[in-house]
């Protein structure tokens, strides 16, 4: 990992070649995307099937997983990764319940009515990633929320294994997190299948939940006809540390960031030089005894880097303009410089907060906004399964009160219709 000193003025250019790390041709991924898309809207089911067979290589019978399945599924994974799951769930629950907004009403003015109802979205399409893998957090972190925000109808998908069924544990997680109904469709023609529908499949109202670049642009494509979470990028970790910081802690922190993939972000940001060479050194000990050997050595190789800045206030700068997915605050009394970040997807506090505790258990979601979006975005939560619609009410004689002032207002703005549609209430 490299070990580079720099000053305020070096800011702008790192940053600006970091949000260029990841950038590649999307043209042909956007092309078979397409072309998946409009497949499954004029052919339904029939396409799916196809894409499944193509693509994961194989043939179904039926992409829905029946209850025999799940209750099979919880006879494959073991009772202690159960009470995991289970203990998991309720923290997310916990923290999730804090969330929720409440309609309001006001009537301070005689006559007058207004309000906000906040109702939530009827149906949900939360995408999981699998295959060869299993992300029983991702499920949890996607349909609790959900739930907790009073979603009808959740609708789970996911990629299918080689032997024709869904991992386990992702079958328990799904189960136990109250998923309606789950799907084996993976990839783009499984966000087609969530946004369009089919025969069998009715269409959801918004899709949640991470995948690759496929299924990130196939989001990208839907949205408008449906509604999207976010377009995640690469998973990025940014580690502030002073005098007081472990060294082992941090390099701990940094390769379970990197380990995600060759396009993970690693960076740590510390005031001491000599920590940030201990850092560099632990970095190169603890990956001998990592199983992600290469993925490991691509991204730290690529993508990581400890960067030596003159202080605190610098150290800060650098951080809020980066406005990282994860952020670790390793320094002494982190509650004190807390209100010092403005921008940041979920903040670490201390030593003892590392950021897979947050990936896996404490409650707070961890889908997050990455590339620079936390300036402008925040964690998935129950408020994106709700929705807010406006209230009013007049009686007759409070719009008497404001009539001249709508019709001159549509009048300046060359609307007569809108001016009739006042003035006509009180023709005599």
């Amino acid at each position: 990992m490299k070990l580079k000193k720099i000053n305020h003025k070096d800011i702008k250019d790192i940053l600006l070649k970091r949000s260029n790390h990841s950038a590649i041709s999307l043209q042909q991924i956007d092309e078979t995307v397409e072309r998946i898309m409009q497949s499954v809207r004029l052919e339904g089911d029939r396409a799916v099937y196809q894409y499944i067979k193509q693509l994961d290589g194989v043939e179904l019978e039926s992409f829905k997983v029946l209850e025999q399945e799940i209750e099979e599924a919880f006879n494959q994974v073991d009772a202690s990764s159960v009470q995991i799951l289970s203990e998991a769930k309720e923290n997310i629950l916990s923290y999730h319940k804090l969330q929720k907004e409440k309609s309001w009403y006001t009537n301070d003015q005689q006559g007058i009515w207004l309000g906000q109802q906040v109702t939530p979205i009827e149906r949900v399409g939360v995408y999981v990633p699998g295959g060869k893998a299993s992300y029983p957090s991702t499920v949890l972190m996607s349909i609790l929320p959900a739930k907790v925000a009073g979603v009808e109808k959740v609708v789970v998908t996911t990629p299918v294994q080689s032997n024709g069924s869904i991992h386990p544990t992702t079958l328990v997680a799904a189960s136990m997190a109250g998923a309606d109904e789950i799907l084996k469709i993976g990839g783009a023609h499984g966000i087609a299948t969530l946004a369009y529908g089919t025969e069998t499949i009715e269409p959801v109202h918004k899709i949640v939940g991470p995948g690759n670049a496929y299924v990130a642009r196939a989001k990208k494509y839907v949205f408008g006809d449906v509604g999207i979470d976010l377009i995640a990028g690469p998973s990025e970790v940014c580690i502030l540390a002073d005098e007081s910081a472990n060294p082992q802690f941090v390099a701990a922190d940094l390769l379970a960031q990197a380990e995600h993939d060759e396009l993970a972000s690693a960076i740590a940001v510390t005031t001491s030089e000599q920590l940030g060479s201990e850092i560099q050194v632990e970095i190169k000990r603890q990956m001998k005894h990592r199983n992600r050997q290469e993925i490991l050595n691509e991204s730290i190789t690529n993508h990581g880097c400890i960067y030596i800045v003159d202080g605190l206030t610098s150290a800060f700068k650098f951080v809020n303009e980066l406005a990282p997915e994860h952020l670790e605050l390793q320094v002494e009394n982190p509650f004190e410089q807390l209100e010092k970040v403005k921008h940041a997807g979920a903040i670490f506090l201390g030593n003892y907060s590392p950021e897979p505790l947050g990936d896996y258990f404490a409650g707070p979601n961890h889908t997050l906004p990455t590339n620079g979006t936390a300036k402008f975005s925040s964690p998935l939560g129950v408020y994106d399964f709700m929705k807010k619609s406006s209230v009013i009410y007049y009686d007759e004689k409070a719009l008497n009160q404001v009539r001249q002032q709508v019709e001159r207002f549509a009048e300046s703005e060359g609307l007569d219709a809108h001016k009739e549609s006042v003035r006509i209430r009180f023709e005599q």
